[in-house]
């Protein structure tokens, strides 16, 4: 009897490791399991585990999208992720395009441009057209604009407050002409699931900015 309450007293597990006895006690938080690998893909699969205390995790092995916040402007949208860019801890998660937390990706900006344009009334990344357009072309378009732009005056009130205060970081301004955002993973896919984040501004995406550069720089010159 007294063997049997040694067998699960701590200290006798603590000794049965340390004289690498075949005899080994363990607990379920020990058992090592498999990384998630979760990977860039539009096959979206998710697993459900049982853990310890019958608590559930829900495993992400493929995704390609999660809810991305604005941090300057309070919003949050569902968009898509496009690319895998950037990871401080492995050159390797970016080749095989993993999703992991504190991954730099880019994401789709359409969700927040269609965004700002209702609720600022202003139209950002659009592309401006070269002059060479014809004359009927420029009226169809005028006119078309004009339709689009008919508001209450109440509406137009309400814009016009709102711009008052209306700031926009160039460096992501030109990031909407692109059609691509920098953000970061925030959340941990193969522990919850879902790969949620936040779009880079500001100090931060100048750092991520300048390591990307150095990045294509690098390989550039391996290239050559």
């Amino acid at each position: 009897m007294t063997c049997m309450l040694l067998r699960f007293c701590p200290l006798f597990r603590s000794l049965v490791k340390r004289l690498g006895s075949e005899i080994s006690f363990f607990n379920r938080y020990e058992l090592g399991r498999q990384p998630a690998n979760t990977k860039l893909s539009s096959n979206k699969t998710v697993r459900r585990v049982r853990v310890r205390g019958g608590n559930v995790k829900w495993r992400a092995l493929r995704l390609d999208s999660g809810n991305y916040s604005w941090g300057s402007e309070a919003v949050t949208r569902k968009t898509r992720i496009l690319d895998v860019v950037y990871n401080a801890s492995n050159n390797e998660l970016v080749r095989t395009q993993t999703l992991v937390k504190s991954a730099i990706v880019q994401v789709d900006a359409a969700p927040f441009k269609q965004w700002y344009l209702q609720h600022y009334g202003v139209e950002i990344g659009r592309k401006k057209k070269a002059p060479t357009a014809s004359k009927k072309d420029a009226m169809e378009e005028g006119e078309a604009a004009a339709e689009e732009e008919k508001k209450s005056n109440h509406v137009t009130r309400k814009l016009e407050k709102r711009q008052q205060g209306r700031k926009l970081d160039p460096h992501i301004e030109d990031q909407f002409g692109a059609g691509r955002l920098l953000a970061c993973i925030s959340s941990r896919p193969g522990q919850c699931g879902r790969s949620d984040g936040y779009i880079l501004e500001g100090k931060e995406l100048e750092f991520y900015t300048k390591k990307l550069q150095r990045k294509k720089g690098k390989g550039a010159g391996a290239a050559a």
